[in-house]
């Protein structure tokens, strides 16, 4: 009977994953394509850079001041959704996972009262059902959901990373890989989580499944909605760890290639509502509507009641723990890098069949081993101090906490490696931080931990399910610093030193080692303990071990970046590049130009044979001199063949300046969906009349694009690169004609002040006043020739 149900149960499961789109389409928009080899296609750099061409020129004048105080309330109002969203998107993961694992833990130990090893089987089937659902949900529904994200979106657009469909896998997904009790946490994909409700706040809903609202699509640069995808991060961080000032920071930090003042506020106020609306939620969940979940869950491990105060001998192991976290850290993400890229050359290769057994098999390891390690320990006695101080020990059998009941014989017995092993993670990190516990665990169940746990979070990390690395970092490193803390109450002796605080510093250490965040961490730390006290010896272990991690190797997200193929700016050039120039970073290849009237089939040509994302345009002087008037971006070209209505039967430049052939797009037309493949030269169906038409791409293009003479080094490039968000940089000849000179005072411009007063004020303005087309088409005398073009995806 049992087995007609669950057959019945796997065949309606199947005739519903059939409706799904399958692996394969899937895989074409999402993580599986990223590759240093074939990254072009499926990764691009964001345009920062507003396109100012005739079109967007045309749509500013047509905006008063009405319609820019209706965009900054529609970004705070967007900022507003973004924090509701993610904080219920937390909520319900939340609530998800403390429910599964509550009903897996209180069947577990109801079972072993009667049998282990029914018990046992259980625990693993309970397990291996949710991780079998997650890592199912990814492999056909939704395959960029798989890891955390954070590389991902971290100011590139990559295919398939910010759709629908992947936040409802990162949601799914999450809840089983973490509730299987999986060796990983669900902050990092948090973090993508709220990116994507913000990327689809900003486009307008998803065009795919028919949720798209008009009066959503407001935002139609790059620059506007990765502002939004901005919040979303910050938001996520802030629902994880219940940590608003802590998300601001992780997005300024880690997060965004690209940081703009404007955007602060915008981002503290997201975080404020992600914290209001958590804290609402935690607050209806306390009156037992929730199962399992109660007053946990969300990650806060209160130790304002824990040590008082720390003397100056206490530093020198406090700095050791600095110094482990560095090396644990960076070994950490050498081992990782090596797996993931085992996996993506060899074993993921085979097919989303091959996927799924291998996280099959890694939770059936999982269980095992946090089942039967705690069965090969002698239980200790409770602790008569702990006793005294009205801790209740061991717990009753179906509960998880402090000093756990796990295969004991006698009634006054607990289980110490069972208490961090066969735990939710929460709630282990919070027995580890425990303060009043000194006796709670032998030296030798932490050191057996740690050597497991740190050996399945290498393993675990990399399989096809969304996972994050800050929980298993901090219970990594809250162990090994625990065991600096007994170290140290056995050699000084004192009475006030506490194994917790130590455990919370190995904690900040090993994430310090492996990611390599400072401020951002170290206020999250402060604000998920509650004990500002600390601060000052959190910022001393964040600081030795990122030094000694960055002695080894890169952080975790910028290793995993490069190996998926996402082109990330470091935030610094390398040093060789102070003694390189703009021209020699540009090589040897020449440059793909187009002239301003170009025949259809040239252009067809062009954007068959190459993948630039940009090209000069060129054009001639009265003299015969080829100067370069602009940009065009390979996306307006594209719509442009698309829309056939600019074609013309002459090879004769249009006047749009005189009036004579209206302006044929709006600035809007030329928007790509976010995180979406777009427009593709193969989607293009053109006759052979269309063919030999021709384009002027006057109107189209962008007149000002960023320049730089052949002999600056490239490191000042880099930083133009880094802190302007560019994607182009036109490398002109040094020799050129000066007209002006424009000062940080001529920029000081009143709203409403007239134009003849802006132009009395400096001789250089009224230069370019009178002849206005030597600022905005980048004529003779500024760019008479093109030595090369840099882009910053090389595509």
């Amino acid at each position: 009977m049992l087995s007609n149900h669950l057959q019945n149960g796997f065949e309606t499961a199947k005739l519903v994953w059939s409706q799904i789109p399958n692996s394969e389409e899937a895989e074409h928009e999402g993580v599986g394509l990223l590759s240093t080899s074939g990254g072009s296609s499926s990764v691009e750099s964001l345009d920062y850079e507003v396109i100012e061409n005739y079109a967007y020129r045309e749509e500013q004048a047509q905006r008063g001041k009405l319609y820019v105080g209706y965009s900054v309330v529609v970004k705070w109002f967007f900022a507003l959704l973004i924090g509701i969203g993610t904080g219920l998107a937390a909520v319900f993961i939340n609530i998800s996972v403390e429910n599964f694992a509550g009903w897996k833990f209180s069947l577990t130990f109801s079972i072993i009262q009667k049998s282990y090893f029914a018990g046992f089987l259980v625990y693993i089937l309970i397990n291996l059902i949710l991780v079998f659902s997650s890592v199912y949900i990814i492999t056909k529904f939704a395959p960029a959901a798989a890891g955390s994200g954070i590389p991902e979106i971290k100011g590139v657009d990559i295919h398939g990373i910010l759709l629908f469909r992947t936040l409802i896998g990162k949601i799914f997904g999450s809840i089983g890989s973490v509730g299987g009790g999986l060796a990983l946490g669900k902050e990092g994909p948090l973090v993508h989580t709220g990116a994507c409700i913000a990327s689809l706040l900003g486009q307008g809903g998803s065009t795919k499944y028919h949720l798209r609202y008009r009066w959503l699509q407001v935002f139609r640069s790059d620059r506007d909605r990765r502002d939004l995808v901005t919040c979303g991060c910050a938001a996520g961080v802030a629902a994880a760890f219940r940590a608003p000032v802590g998300g601001v920071l992780f997005a300024l930090e880690e997060v965004t290639s690209w940081w703009r003042s404007q955007l602060m506020w915008r981002v503290f106020f997201t975080s404020a509502i992600v914290a209001v609306v958590v804290r609402s939620a935690m607050g209806w969940c306390k009156s037992g509507k929730c199962g399992h979940f109660g007053s946990g869950g969300f990650i806060i491990w209160d130790i304002s009641d824990g040590q008082e105060d720390y003397s100056f001998e206490e530093l020198l192991p406090m700095a050791v723990i600095g110094v482990i976290g560095g090396l644990l850290g960076a070994l950490f993400n050498q081992l990782t890098l090596y797996m993931t890229s085992w996996r993506r050359n060899y074993l993921h290769k085979k097919g989303n069949r091959v996927k799924i057994i291998e996280a099959c098999v890694i939770s059936v390891i999982t269980s095992v081993i946090s089942f039967g390690l705690p069965l090969l320990r002698k239980c200790s006695p409770c602790p008569e101090s702990d006793l005294d101080s009205g801790i209740e020990c061991p717990r009753p059998p179906g509960m998880y906490g402090n000093y756990v009941n796990f295969y004991c014989s006698k009634d006054k017995e607990y289980n110490d490696l069972a208490t961090i092993f066969f735990n939710t993670q929460d709630d282990a990190i919070r027995n580890l931080f425990s303060a009043k516990t000194i006796h709670e665990y032998s030296a030798q169940s932490l050191l057996t931990f740690l050597v497991m746990f740190y050996t399945l979070a290498v393993v675990t990390f990399g399989i096809a399910v969304p996972a994050g690395q800050f929980v298993p970092g901090i219970m990594i490193g809250s162990t090994y610093g625990r065991l600096v803390g007994m170290f140290v109450v056995n050699f000084y002796k004192k009475l006030n030193i506490e194994e917790g605080t130590y455990a919370l510093l190995g904690a900040a250490s090993f994430l310090g080692g492996s990611m390599r965040m400072t401020v951002s961490l170290c206020v999250i730390m402060v604000e998920i303990t509650n004990n500002l006290k600390f601060l000052p010896l959190i910022m001393l272990v964040l600081l030795i071990s990122k030094a000694v991690g960055d002695a080894f190797s890169e952080g975790l997200y910028e290793e995993q970046a490069h190996l998926r193929g996402v082109p990330l700016l470091e935030s610094r050039p390398k040093y060789k590049m102070r003694q390189m120039t703009a021209k020699e970073a540009c090589g040897a290849q020449k440059v793909v130009s187009l002239p301003r009237i170009i025949k259809v089939a040239d252009v067809v040509s062009i954007l068959r044979t190459n993948k630039h994302n940009g090209f000069p345009v060129i054009d001639h002087s009265r003299n015969g001199e080829r100067l370069v008037i602009g940009l065009v971006l390979r996306s307006h070209l594209l719509v442009l063949l698309q829309s056939k209505v600019d074609f013309q039967h002459s090879p004769l430049p249009c006047d749009t300046r005189g009036g004579s052939k209206p302006i044929s797009h709006s600035f809007s037309e030329f928007v790509k969906p976010a995180s979406s493949k777009g427009l593709s030269i193969d989607d293009i169906h053109l006759s052979s009349d269309d063919m030999e038409m021709y384009i002027d791409l006057g109107p189209f293009l962008n007149p000002s694009p960023y320049v730089v003479p052949e002999d600056m080094s490239l490191s000042k490039v880099y930083n133009l690169f880094r802190q302007l968000g560019l994607r182009h940089i036109f490398v002109v000849p040094r020799a050129s004609r000066v007209i002006g000179l424009i000062t940080r005072k001529d920029l000081l411009i009143e709203d409403g002040e007239d134009s003849t007063t802006v132009e009395l004020q400096s001789t250089s303005v009224r230069a370019q006043r009178r002849d206005k087309s030597l600022l905005t088409r980048n004529t003779e005398a500024e760019l008479p020739l093109l030595n090369g073009l840099l882009v910053e995806d090389h595509n």
